[in-house]
């Protein structure tokens, strides 16, 4: 059988570069539904690392997933010592430096960012008509919410950091004007009981050449307090990559109660991930990474169930665990909606 190599695109993380393909991979065959498939291996030609795909052609499906796989770059057909191009449509519907100008402390690795998304996406049990909603109930400055974006997501988030939420209002509005591209973008105060608790984003963007915007919207806030501030409103998806417990910190001690930074964010995560099982529409995903140091796979399995979600906990997806720094030992775990 012939097959495909897919060359990966370079990280500017060093460390994430080295287990690219093992992640990618993983990645892949959850897109393709092919969870038990050895025909989607890592393999090296020529000191170069590609990933091998064994089929004779590359269908609309494999097409499509490849467009928006973290790490692609560029596809070719192996014909014996050959490779030949394969064009593969991409879909985004930004430019990427939507993602990657922002630069500041703790930013989440930009293909990370997509992979997550790419793999809770793939994993939801729901038809889907119109855009896909996702919800990042810890967005910081955005990163996920950019990325979402992107790929034709309507975006919405929650982030504890008011400063953090207004620079992400003030880069967009930059970024949407510097691109010259329609859109609308509102920062108003957000009251309860005739006080100001906190700000709200909301905004509209429509890509080069396309009718439809995509829409955003972010809190200010509590990420436990995600299901109040957006009401009755359910996403398809859920995804969060949670505090590492070294740049940041989750202000919350095991009992959520204390206010003080949690540097396994096990608190923090505790409470908030009922609060997010009940933002999600059924049959949808929530995808959740972390620092598997301060928390264990298991013990974060028991509360996804105690949150009445189905984890995903076969195949490739436990194989995304990986090294990030000495004191950061990153995974994902997926769950479902029943």
């Amino acid at each position: 059988m012939a097959d495909h190599l897919i060359l990966l695109a370079p990280s500017a993380n060093r460390v994430y570069a080295y287990e690219a393909n093992r992640l990618v991979a993983a990645e892949l065959k959850i897109m393709l539904g092919a969870h038990d498939h050895p025909a989607i291996q890592p393999v090296t030609v020529a000191g170069v690392g590609y990933l091998a795909v064994a089929t004779e052609s590359l269908d609309d499906q494999i097409s499509s997933a490849l467009g928006r796989l973290s790490g692609f770059y560029a596809a070719f057909q192996r014909e014996q010592d050959r490779l030949l191009p394969v064009e593969v449509p991409a879909p985004d519907l930004f430019d990427d430096d939507l993602v990657t100008i922002p630069k500041y402390p703790g930013k989440t690795n930009e293909q990370f960012t997509r992979l997550l998304i790419n793999v809770t996406v793939a994993s939801m049990r729901r038809p889907i008509s119109g855009p896909i909603t996702i919800l990042d109930p810890l967005c910081g400055r955005g990163t996920t919410l950019s990325t979402a974006m992107m790929l034709g997501c309507n975006a919405a988030g929650v982030e504890a950091d008011l400063k953090a939420v207004e620079a992400y209002a003030a880069y967009l509005r930059t970024y949407w004007r510097r691109k010259r591209l329609k859109h609308s973008l509102d920062v108003s105060p957000v009251r309860r009981e005739g006080k100001i608790i906190g700000k709200r984003l909301d905004a509209e963007a429509t890509p080069a050449g396309h009718e439809q915007p995509v829409a955003l919207t972010v809190f200010s806030g509590d990420t436990r307090q995600s299901a109040a501030l957006f009401g009755k409103r359910k996403f398809d998806a859920v995804l969060a990559d949670a505090p590492y417990g070294v740049v940041h910190g989750s202000r919350a001690d095991v009992r959520g109660a204390s206010g003080k930074k949690d540097r396994s964010a096990a608190g923090l995560i505790s409470d908030a991930l009922p609060v997010w099982a009940q933002q999600l529409k059924a049959g949808g995903a929530l995808g959740l990474s972390w620092n598997a140091i301060g928390l264990s796979r298991e013990r974060l399995l028991e509360i996804l169930a105690g949150a009445g979600l189905e984890p995903l906990d076969f195949g490739p997806y436990r194989d995304f665990e990986h090294r990030v720094d000495s004191s950061i030992r990153r995974d994902i775990v997926v769950a479902i909606k029943p």
